[in-house]
């Protein structure tokens, strides 16, 4: 599945929801399928800057391929970072890096964010872009 395929599938998830706070009850149930960072790699320099909550990335590449976990101490940060992991995990650095994220303007989520919220959200895919930016200049 391409970006575009899995963020056309988080649409469709979302339509089946009539109202907000279900909404928000799918993305704290997205973090609980959040693929768990390794203990030892909840430092300060893999806090994600920007954010109210703590929310701690990490990323390796492999194959070609960008791969992330993530953790946060807030439970609705969780399913945020988890969606975007959804649709940027195992995708190129270079896909990565010119990605548009269409589908949180499609499914309303920064509109329904507290402003620090959406602040958080606009910090964590920064971060997650810089990550797979970093691996192309290492790579050239």
């Amino acid at each position: 599945m391409n970006l575009t395929e899995k963020q056309e599938e988080i649409i469709q998830e979302f339509e089946v929801f009539d109202d907000w706070m279900e909404k928000y009850e799918y993305i704290i149930d997205l973090g609980k399928d959040l693929p768990k960072i390794d203990e030892d790699h909840k430092t300060e320099d893999r806090l994600i800057e920007g954010c109210q909550s703590r929310v701690w990335l990490d990323s390796h590449f492999d194959n070609g391929k960008m791969h992330f976990t993530a953790d946060s101490d807030a439970i609705i940060t969780k399913g945020i970072i988890g969606l975007l992991i959804r649709v940027l995990d195992q995708e190129s650095p270079e896909s990565i890096a010119k990605a548009d994220l269409f589908f949180i303007g499609r499914i309303g989520l920064q509109e329904h964010l507290s402003p620090t919220r959406a602040n958080g959200l606009l910090g964590m895919v920064k971060r997650l872009k810089l990550e797979a930016i970093k691996h192309i200049s290492a790579a050239s």
